[in-house]
């Protein structure tokens, strides 16, 4: 590693507040090539109740039309961060869905970039941290020379914001499923509906269906496809049950 970058990350490393390790980030991100620098964070402070700390030196008229349009409901990179912590190239396919913000993005200076995300389920905290500038598509060899930097810079930016956060309380004990209960979701994680699955089992659909909301409700979500992802999660499924 040259030693101007060993040098940069240090600052960014002992940096103990989130807005000087910005800086600092952003210092470092011109000097590999990238004109624009952003580090995002998302948390929740209330049941329901998201709230979003952005860092960023974009246009601010692009800023201002991410804001007024809500462009974080629709915007495929967030999309993909909030599920995934690979890192993923900006790409007129990735954004096929919504061409009008590949315009804008264009038309901005801001086109060619990529985004990397760090979760943390402890805090229940997702920071995204992306790379982006005006000319020159990014490879994926040269995503693959800087992905380490990105990993190093996006972990300690996250680290002060988590930092801040009032401490979660302890986890609920696990919910108790009942060996019923298993059974009816490990057939919905194979794709069965209410009906199938009453034949398998030898019940009627409607008791499958209270079973499934009985899980529900025991699981604390919403709905069959999320008791389903948190019953696999509790260990009640096996990793390998969602297909």
């Amino acid at each position: 590693m040259e030693r101007w970058k060993e040098s940069q990350l240090r600052q960014i490393a002992s940096a103990t507040e989130v807005d000087i390790a910005y800086q600092g980030a952003l210092s470092f991100a011109k000097n590999i090539g990238y004109k624009f620098f952003e580090f995002s964070a998302t948390y929740t402070t209330k049941p329901d109740q998201l709230n979003t700390l952005k860092l960023n030196n974009y246009p601010a008229s692009w800023n201002n039309e991410y804001e007024q349009k809500q462009l974080q409901d629709v915007d495929p990179v967030v999309a993909h961060c909030n599920q995934s912590m690979l890192p993923i190239l900006w790409s007129e396919e990735l954004f096929s869905k919504i061409p009008s913000m590949w315009e804008a993005l264009g038309l901005h200076g801001i086109q060619h970039g990529w985004s990397q995300s760090v979760h943390d389920d402890e805090s229940g905290l997702c920071s995204i941290l992306s790379l982006a500038r005006s000319h020159c598509p990014i490879s994926a060899f040269e995503l693959y020379e800087m992905l380490g930097f990105s990993v190093f810079i996006a972990r300690h930016l996250h680290a002060l914001v988590a930092q801040t956060l009032p401490k979660r309380g302890p986890k609920p004990a696990a919910a108790h499923l009942s060996l019923r209960e298993i059974d009816v979701l490990k057939l919905a994680a194979d794709g069965k509906t209410a009906e199938e699955s009453a034949r398998i089992l030898n019940l009627s659909a409607r008791t499958i269906n209270f079973h499934v909301r009985s899980a529900i409700d025991k699981l604390g979500v919403n709905n069959k496809i999320s008791a389903v992802i948190a019953a696999v999660k509790a260990g009640y499924l096996g990793s390998g049950a969602m297909r």
